[in-house]
């Protein structure tokens, strides 16, 4: 009997969950913001509670799930209604990269690493760094990136591009100013090379965040002071 009965319950929560996302909408499903990221947690350990745990009681379950679900609703119509709220409940989009530079204290206030980062580019099919002229940060968690104008579109460069010559991968060299030795060492490329490079284009390490020797074999640098006056940050 106790089994039957937890069978009932568990599939009562998930027909009431199924109704609840329903409710919500699309929009809750395929880009999920703070609000609805608490809800979803709040709701989802509610109803598994009310599967196992017989001393819950229907009507308390359908009290609760009731007063988070009209809340959430609410919330995404005052959302829709009122910007300056939803901006200061949800917060903005931060940028990551300005004008091809990287933005070092916006990645430190995410908490993202330059391998975070990285991955995220790799999933947009963006394997260079280089390549990047903004990326936003999105309050969903995911990257919006634009690429550089001479790389938006397909130029007569591309095209002459010869196809049997195999495109080199991007070599990350120095990280938070530390040179990554193994990278060297497994390329065959030597430390003195890139502290002459470093050299040519008046810089020294310790003033390197980050290094790349791009698919072109150009290096790619970024210094901790980026020489913006006024980086874009809406937090």
């Amino acid at each position: 009997m106790d089994h039957i009965v937890i069978l009932i319950r568990s599939f009562s929560a998930f027909v009431i969950l199924m109704l609840i996302a329903r409710i919500l909408g699309k929009q809750t499903l395929s880009n999920m913001n703070f609000h609805e990221f608490v809800t979803a947690v709040i709701l989802g350990a509610m109803a598994a509670n009310f599967a196992f745990n017989e001393k819950i009681q229907v009507i308390h379950l359908l009290i609760a799930l009731s007063v988070f679900t009209i809340t959430s609703f609410a919330l995404s119509k005052l959302f829709l209604k009122y910007r300056n709220f939803k901006m200061w409940t949800e917060g903005t989009p931060t940028v990551l990269i300005e004008g091809g530079n990287i933005l070092e204290n916006n990645l430190k206030k995410n908490n993202m690493t330059m391998d975070s980062l990285n991955q995220q580019l790799r999933q947009k099919e963006i394997f260079d760094i280089e390549e990047v002229e903004y990326a936003l940060l999105e309050i969903n968690g995911k990257l919006s990136v634009q690429k550089k104008k001479e790389l938006q579109t397909v130029t007569l460069k591309d095209m002459k591009l010869n196809a049997g010559n195999a495109t080199q991968f991007p070599i990350e060299l120095i990280i938070d100013g530390h040179i990554l030795v193994e990278n060297l060492n497994s390329n065959h490329i030597p430390e003195s090379w890139l502290l002459s490079q470093l050299k040519s284009h008046g810089t020294k390490l310790e003033n390197i965040f980050y290094a790349v020797k791009s698919s072109n074999g150009q290096l790619f640098l970024d210094e901790y002071k980026d020489k913006i006056k006024h980086p874009i940050d809406k937090e």
